[in-house]
C-alpha cells in the first residue's frame, strides 16, 4: 500500500467517483476510508465513527463477518471463477438457488438468474417480463411504469424508469415506453394530499388512469421498491403495494419489486414485500444478499412465471441474456455464507427495535429544529431527515447547508448520506442502541450548527 502522501496528492486524480462532478472530486477529494469494523468505519487520518449508511444500503451484516470472509478465501482456493452460461455451472450457485427459493418461497418466488449487481437484476427484470409477454402471445406488451422518486439504477433500462430527474437529464433520450406515476410521498404530491391511506387510493387511481390511457395491452410491468430508499426513504401507507398488486393482476401486468435494499431484513422482515404482505412476479436483490462483501445480485421470478418460460417456445423463451460474472462460484459462496450469517444472528429482529430508536429519535430532531421539514422511516433502519430553509413553504435547504450539517455530523462522529436536501440512513442490521444514539447526537450537532 502506497503511503498517505502518495494518496492523498492522487485522490480523485486518475479515477472518476460515481454520482459526484469529477471536477468538485478534485477540487474538494473525498475522505478516504481505510479500515471498518463492527458498524464503524476508520479514515486515513484516524478517525473512527458510526457508520450510518451501511457502506450503501448493503453492509447488513456488519464489516466482522469472518464466515462470508472465510467463505471467499476457500473458494477462490477451489474455483475462483468459471462460466454459468448454458452446459456449465458450479457448487456453489446451485446450492445458493436452493437456499434462495426456500428462504422466498413466502414471496412466492420459484427460480433465481443471478448478476453482478442491483442494476444487473432490475435491467434481467425487464428483459425478461417483455420476454415473458412475448412467450404469452403478446408481444405488444413492452411498456413499464413505475413510481416518481422511485430509484432503479443506472443502466439504460433502470435509469429509464427511475423515477428522479438527476440520473435521468445527462443521458437522454433514454428507453422509449417509460412512465411514471406519483409517488406515495405525504409531505410532497401534486393532490396536497397529506393523509397516507387517502394519497395511496389517489395515486392507485393515477396508475389505473394511466394503464387506460396507455392501453393495458401494451404495458409489460410495473416496478416498485417497497420502501422508497435514494428517493429519500418514501414510505407508502400499509394498503399502498397491495392497491398496486391488485390492479396489476387485474391488467394482467407483471409486478416488479425492486428488493435490492429492503431485502434480507432491512425493513424488519426478509422483504420488503412480505413487510406489506404483497406477492410480486419478480424481485430484484443485491446489496444485503452478501452484505457489500462481494458485487453479487439475482434477479427472482414466482414460480408462475417460471412455467410460462419452462414450458415455453424453444425459441422464444430460450434466454438470451447474461452476464460474465453471473453466478460467480466466489459471489455465490460468499452470498451463501452471508445468507446463513443473516438468518442466525436474526438481524431483521434488531433492525425492528434499532429502526424505532432512530426514527423516533429524528422526530425529536424535528420537534426541536424549524430547518427538518420531514422525518421518514419507522419500518427497519431506513430513515431519511428532509431540510427545508422555510417549513411553511416547503423550500428545499441549500446544498451547502446540507452540507455543513453531513460534514460536522461526521465530525461528532456518524456518516451519513446527502440525497438531494435529504440526509439518509441505512447502518448496518447489527448497530447497537448506543450506536444509534451517537448517530442522534451527531445530527444534533450538525443542525445545531446550521440553526445557530
Amino acid at each position: 500500500m502506497k503511503d498517505s502522501n502518495f494518496l492523498n496528492e492522487n485522490n480523485a486524480r486518475h479515477m472518476w467517483h460515481p454520482m459526484g462532478h469529477p471536477g468538485a472530486m478534485q477540487a474538494h477529494p473525498p475522505r478516504i476510508i481505510s479500515s471498518a469494523q463492527g458498524s464503524t468505519i476508520t479514515d486515513m487520518s484516524g478517525k473512527t465513527v458510526v457508520d450510518g449508511v451501511g457502506g450503501l444500503w448493503c453492509v447488513n451484516v456488519g464489516y466482522s463477518c469472518d464466515p462470508i470472509k472465510k467463505a471467499i478465501a476457500d473458494q477462490l482456493q477451489v474455483l475462483p471463477y468459471y462460466s454459468a452460461f448454458a452446459g456449465t455451472s458450479n457448487e456453489p450457485a446451485i446450492e445458493l438457488s436452493y437456499e434462495l427459493r426456500e428462504m422466498f418461497a413466502p414471496d412466492g418466488m420459484g427460480r433465481a438468474f443471478f448478476t453482478s449487481g442491483g442494476s444487473d437484476a432490475v435491467e434481467t427484470a425487464l428483459r425478461l417480463a417483455r420476454q415473458y409477454h412475448k412467450v404469452r402471445g403478446e408481444p405488444s406488451r413492452t411498456k413499464f411504469l413505475s413510481l416518481k422518486k422511485g430509484y432503479h439504477g443506472t443502466h439504460f433500462g433502470g435509469a429509464s424508469v427511475n423515477g428522479n430527474n438527476r440520473f435521468r437529464i445527462n443521458y437522454e433520450p433514454l428507453l422509449p415506453g417509460c412512465f411514471h406515476i406519483p409517488s406515495p410521498y405525504p409531505y410532497r404530491n401534486p393532490f396536497n394530499e397529506s393523509d397516507p391511506t387517502n394519497l395511496a387510493q389517489l395515486c392507485a387511481a393515477a396508475m389505473v388512469d394511466e394503464i387506460e390511457f396507455q392501453g393495458a395491452n401494451t404495458i409489460a410491468a410495473f416496478i416498485m421498491e417497497p420502501i422508497q430508499g435514494a428517493g429519500g426513504v418514501i414510505v407508502p401507507d400499509a394498503t399502498f403495494m397491495g392497491l398496486m398488486r391488485d390492479i396489476c393482476t387485474r391488467y394482467g401486468i407483471l409486478m416488479i419489486a425492486d428488493e435490492v435494499i429492503t431485502g434480507f431484513g432491512r425493513t424488519g422482515d426478509w422483504s420488503g414485500s412480505r413487510h406489506w404482505g404483497v406477492q410480486p412476479d419478480m424481485m430484484t436483490m443485491a446489496k444485503g444478499i452478501t452484505s457489500g462483501y462481494f458485487p453479487f445480485g439475482a434477479c427472482m421470478v414466482s414460480e408462475a412465471v417460471a412455467e410460462t418460460f419452462e414450458s415455453g417456445d424453444p425459441d422464444l423463451a430460450a434466454i438470451f441474456h447474461g452476464y460474465t460474472y453471473s453466478a460467480h462460484p466466489v459471489g455465490s459462496a460468499a452470498a451463501l455464507a452471508c445468507i446463513r450469517e443473516t438468518q442466525r444472528m436474526k438481524i431483521n429482529e434488531n433492525a425492528a427495535p434499532r429502526g424505532s430508536q432512530l426514527f423516533n429519535g429524528l422526530l425529536a430532531l424535528k420537534d426541536k429544529y424549524d430547518i427538518v421539514g420531514d422525518v421518514r422511516g419507522g419500518h427497519g433502519l431506513m430513515a431519511a431527515l428532509e431540510l427545508v430553509s422555510d417549513a411553511n413553504a416547503k423550500s428545499p435547504a441549500a446544498p451547502s447547508t446540507v452540507s455543513e450539517v453531513f460534514n460536522v455530523a461526521y465530525e461528532a462522529g456518524a456518516m451519513v448520506r446527502i440525497g438531494g436536501n435529504n440526509l439518509l440512513m441505512s447502518p448496518p442490521l447489527i448497530i447497537s442502541e448506543g450506536e444509534v444514539a451517537t448517530i442522534l447526537e451527531a445530527l444534533d450537532a450538525g443542525l445545531s450548527a446550521v440553526s445557530a
